[in-house]
């Protein structure tokens, strides 16, 4: 009999039930995965706690998938501790990803050199609630125009957190009077105004997990269920490489392994360019009632990429190595020859050749167990229970038939 280690994966969830119930079920499926050593893992799953702890115990888990600390402080700091302390491998860095923070986001794939929108941060509207602050504002705080800004930036544009998710908080600026209004309603949050891309072709969310990316065509003005459209061809060759490569960058310089990435694609003057303009999703959105046909790819992915790094013995990088990025983005190299270069610095960090070389030899019969679980009773039941907590009841029909012809046609793409 092969030697066999046991591995605990923790999951510390919100109110989500339906991805993490699929996750579970799968690793359930998989059973027992050997590695190129012949040694067998048995892999598990528990569902995190919130608890007081010792920051000298010593957690169970190897691998913690995280959808909670972006905004619960008590996880966020055990993460910390697990990370600093036991090599617990985290989705994603808690130190990186605290808040869904997209300014320091901004700043840095400014500096390496992506074609993001002019962007401005002003400050507060309101005061905020702090009893320092009238007089640092009245010592410090310089009167500003933000007409001259706006102007600067130019019509249109948008205003939004810098630490915002959700759409919360956004607005599309067209005119002064639009301007004021949006800058008064913000209150105490902290604004960027953002230039708008005019005229894009299509609006592209890549959603990344580990090396492995799926690029979608989204739709954000239409309903939550309809954003994301079944289309494998809308982007060239060279457009889709631009966007995978942009969200393994993105990922691999702030050690974010489950995140989204939105871009812009533009066509001006028969050059097509991609236009990032939202990277920092602390808790991407995986519901099956939104990626619905790409779901089993999200459930699959995020599978193989925690039972990667926990059979692996993958350890988590805590330091960023911004100098090897800062180095290339301060070359004289063209932008596509940077783009290479980023791409291969991501590609050393995720192991992307020892993870599909993984992928290919321990979970070969991973693609036909997600595959027959999705054409199952169980799988079936799974998305009515969603739908049932997700809509009124006289919507109920209509949405469990759109989300089974979706997924039905996933089933016969991937058949045989």
């Amino acid at each position: 009999m092969p030697d066999r280690t046991e591995h605990l994966l923790g999951l510390l969830l919100g109110t989500e039930e339906d991805w993490p119930r699929a996750f579970e079920e799968l690793l359930r499926r998989l059973g027992p995965v050997r590695d190129g050593n012949g040694r067998d893992h048995a892999l598990r799953t528990e569902r995190i706690t919130i608890e007081p702890f010792d920051l000298r115990s010593r957690p169970r888990y190897d691998l913690v998938i995280d959808r909670l600390a972006y905004w619960y402080y008590v996880p966020r700091e055990w993460l910390k501790k697990v990370a600093l302390m036991d090599d617990v491998y985290l989705l994603n860095s808690p130190f990186t990803f605290q808040s869904m923070e997209k300014h320091a986001a901004y700043c840095a794939m400014i500096r390496l050199g992506l074609k993001v929108p002019d962007t401005w941060l002003v400050p507060y509207k309101n005061p905020v609630d702090n009893a320092r602050y009238a007089y640092t504002a009245a010592r410090y705080n310089r009167p500003f125009d933000l007409d001259e800004v706006a102007e600067q930036i130019g019509y249109p544009l948008y205003m939004k957190p810098f630490d915002g998710g959700a759409w919360r908080g956004v607005s599309r600026i067209g005119d002064r009077e639009t301007l004021h209004r949006a800058y008064d309603e913000s209150g105490e949050m902290l604004m960027h105004l953002q230039a708008s891309v005019e005229g894009y072709d299509v609006f592209a969310r890549s959603l990344t997990i580990g090396p492995d990316s799926m690029v979608m065509r989204f739709r954000p003005e239409l309903p939550m269920h309809d954003r994301y459209a079944v289309d494998h061809g809308f982007l060239s060759e060279e457009t889709g490489a631009e966007v995978l490569t942009i969200s393994r960058l993105i990922n691999a310089f702030f050690r974010w392994e489950f995140n989204s990435c939105e871009s812009l694609i533009v066509t001006r003057d028969g050059a097509t360019s991609a236009h990032p303009i939202d990277y920092a999703n602390a808790c991407p959105d995986i519901s099956i009632t939104s990626l619905h046909y790409y779901f089993p790819w999200a459930i699959s992915t995020l599978l193989k990429w925690s039972v990667f790094c926990a059979v692996s013995g993958r350890r988590p990088r805590l330091d960023l190595d911004t100098s090897n990025y800062f180095e290339v983005a301060d070359s004289d190299r063209s932008y596509e020859d940077k783009l290479t270069e980023y791409r291969r610095l991501a590609d050393d960090y995720f192991e992307t050749e020892r993870f599909h070389e993984f992928c290919a030899t321990s979970l070969g019969r991973l693609g036909d167990l997600v595959r027959d679980w999705v054409a199952s009773p169980a799988f079936d039941q799974l998305l009515v229970d969603t739908v049932r907590a997700t809509y009124p009841p006289a919507e109920q029909d209509r949405f469990v038939a759109h989300f089974r012809g979706l997924l039905g046609l996933w089933v016969e793409d991937n058949a045989g």
